[in-house]
């Protein structure tokens, strides 16, 4: 065999083997970006679309669509007048359990939007709350589950507890992104 046709082969080979290890080094990069950026969601998505592939393209939509809201900084009034509101809430939760975690849903979700997040839809806000929020996201839904069942009276004393908890991780984090140099538009 010439030294012509060797590397006629050998090239094309060695070409190939080196786009498949940069693929191969791209998707991994790809996944661990993903993987920091959305935490548990990153997992949860895996395990609900059942591919790891599907679910990196559903979080790549959700950067996406993330891009195209207008999520702002709230003025330093309105972050005090939440914290005042929250505190309301929280006084309200030993007398009243039930509609306390009730509430903290509704001033999370006026929130969220005052922030520019949409709101109509509890599973569109996690998708939209987990481009930022993915580390916090399941505090948000293990406590919206609470509050779901506080509503059809199933939820006990603990869980409740739990979910104001739950809710207060999420609501403090909405209301410091405002604070933060750079926040706002992602």
């Amino acid at each position: 065999m010439s030294t012509g046709t060797l590397l006629a082969i050998v090239i094309p080979v060695a070409v190939v083997i080196v786009l498949i290890a940069l693929a191969i080094f791209l998707d991994r990069r790809r996944q661990r970006r993903l993987r920091e950026r959305f935490g548990a969601e990153y997992d949860r998505t895996v395990e609900e679309t059942g591919s790891r592939r599907v679910a990196e393209y559903d979080l790549g939509a959700r950067e996406e669509r993330h891009e195209s809201l207008d999520i702002r900084p709230l003025a330093p009034d309105r972050r005090q007048r939440y914290a005042r509101e929250w505190r309301g809430v929280q006084e309200h939760f030993v007398d009243r359990p039930e509609t306390a975690v009730h509430d903290a849903d509704q001033l999370v979700t006026a929130l969220m939007r005052e922030r520019g997040y949409p709101t109509d839809d509890f599973e569109q806000r996690a998708r939209d709350l987990s481009v930022e929020h993915g580390r916090t996201l399941e505090h948000y839904r293990a406590a919206h589950e609470v509050d779901r069942l506080g509503s059809e009276h199933r939820a006990t004393t603990e869980q409740l507890r739990g979910a104001m908890i739950h809710y207060r991780v999420l609501f403090d984090e909405l209301l410091s992104d405002g604070n933060r140099p750079g926040s706002g538009r992602s």
